[in-house]
């Protein structure tokens, strides 16, 4: 399976990435985002309890990470991140595309 951290890495540098959970809900509202990844070490649980249920309401691509830490790095930032979303893929189109089958 494809590192999500280096896809996501991948399409920060190439494309287009929303970070932080408020972001992430309105990307996934306006039906933008082409893959979401939250981090299962968020606390409390409830700031994305609602992310994987509102992906497979508008069928977007939902992984769950184990290292907000990890996350927040990989999108580019340093601090920890909850969530983060793909906006414009880029160079990562494949690897994104690979995660769903």
């Amino acid at each position: 399976m494809a590192d999500i951290y280096g896809i996501i890495e991948k399409a920060r540098k190439t494309g287009k990435v929303e970070k932080g959970t408020n972001e992430v809900t309105k990307a996934i509202e306006r039906g933008t985002a082409k893959l979401v990844v939250y981090a299962s070490d968020v606390e409390p649980k409830e700031v994305v309890m609602h992310i994987p249920l509102l992906c497979k309401e508008k069928n977007i691509p939902c992984h769950e990470v184990d290292s907000k830490q990890k996350l927040g790095i990989a999108v580019g930032i340093h601090v920890a991140a909850s969530s983060v979303a793909v906006i414009n893929a880029g160079d990562a189109e494949k690897d994104i595309s690979a995660l769903k089958k």
